[in-house]
């Protein structure tokens, strides 16, 4: 007959059964007792990352004491030209530079892409043929090729290949100093996002585009609704870094004189000789600028990357959508 576990065969409860084995004694009654051993554990000491965080403190006190204390750098004049109109039309100018060239570049990015992926081979080759000249050649000798098109090209017009001609105009006048920068610009980021986008939809498996081909959907419709988005997770973080990129590289538009933020601060400094404080001037701005830029590509990451946007953090609750399974 089995026992129960709160009755000894004495009848008392929780008597002890003879030549059963001693319980182990908790409670207040275990008081007396001795005290298990207990394990102290020390933490391993780095003393290396304290010699570095000391370097690095010293470091940044000796940067901010040299900013500070060299009136070179004239503080003052920095205050006094940071919002000028000059400054800002430039600051504008810059804006608009990165705005209109990423856009070129990302829409010229992904047709070299898709072209590149095509089973044509003249295709393929046209597109590598492009990439290979645009990523060969810097951007400087494409900015000043576009602005001097007019010594090459004293017209342009369109009409009939080898035919007549419908219209025509003269170069200069249909590609003035901002649309060189735009083409110049533009054009040689075509290629680099060719290669962004070419990476972003190889990184979607081709089962994706098979499933789609299947439900009936044409190649384009597969490409724009499918693999693209999919896609947008790999091509979105270097795009963001291109268009940071993009931000610095319009300074060199400066080369044709067109006024955008870096050519603005020349002309000032070419007329009071105070060339640091403008410098600093700039500067400010390209660091402003390029730190909301980066905020805004920390958030379109989040936007395309669903994992890294679910992903558990301390002292969070697990949801439905966390465990990846559909209920």
């Amino acid at each position: 007959m089995a026992l129960s576990a709160d009755k000894a065969p004495g009848g008392e409860p929780g008597a002890q059964a003879p030549g059963s084995p001693v319980a182990p004694v908790t409670g207040a009654a275990g008081a007396d007792a001795p005290p298990a051993d207990v394990i102290k554990a020390v933490p391993v000491r780095h003393p290396g990352r304290w010699v570095g965080v000391a370097a690095l403190a010293l470091l940044a006190a000796m940067l901010v004491h040299a900013l500070v204390t060299n009136k070179a750098f004239h503080w003052d004049l920095v205050r006094e030209y940071l919002f000028s109109e000059q400054i800002l039309r430039g600051l504008w100018a810059t804006l608009f530079l990165t705005l209109y060239a990423m856009a070129i570049g990302v829409v010229g990015g992904v047709l070299l892409a898709i072209l590149r992926l095509s089973p044509n081979p003249v295709l393929r080759s046209a597109s590598w043929l492009y990439t290979w000249f645009f990523r060969g050649t810097p951007v400087m000798i494409q900015i000043l090729f576009w602005a001097s098109i007019g010594a090459l090209y004293p017209r342009l017009s369109i009409g009939v290949p080898f035919g007549p001609e419908f219209a025509s105009a003269d170069s200069n006048s249909l590609i003035p100093l901002l649309g060189a920068a735009i083409l110049g610009l533009g054009l040689n980021e075509a290629a680099y996002m060719a290669e962004i986008v070419r990476a972003g939809i190889g990184a979607v498996d081709t089962g994706q585009a098979e499933a789609a081909h299947a439900l009936g959907m044409n190649q384009a419709q597969t490409m724009r609704r499918i693999v693209l988005p999919q896609a947008m997770r790999v091509i979105i973080p270097p795009t963001g870094n291109e268009t940071i990129s993009m931000l610095k590289t319009t300074s060199l538009v400066s080369v044709i004189a067109y006024t955008e933020l870096l050519y603005a601060a020349q002309i000032i400094y070419s007329r009071n000789f105070q060339t640091i404080p403008l410098l600093m001037v700039a500067a400010i701005w390209y660091l402003a600028v390029t730190s909301v830029l980066s905020v805004g590509q920390y958030f379109l990451e989040r936007h395309y990357d669903p994992a890294g946007r679910n992903r558990l953090g301390p002292g969070r609750p697990i949801r439905r959508e966390d465990s990846g399974v559909t209920l």
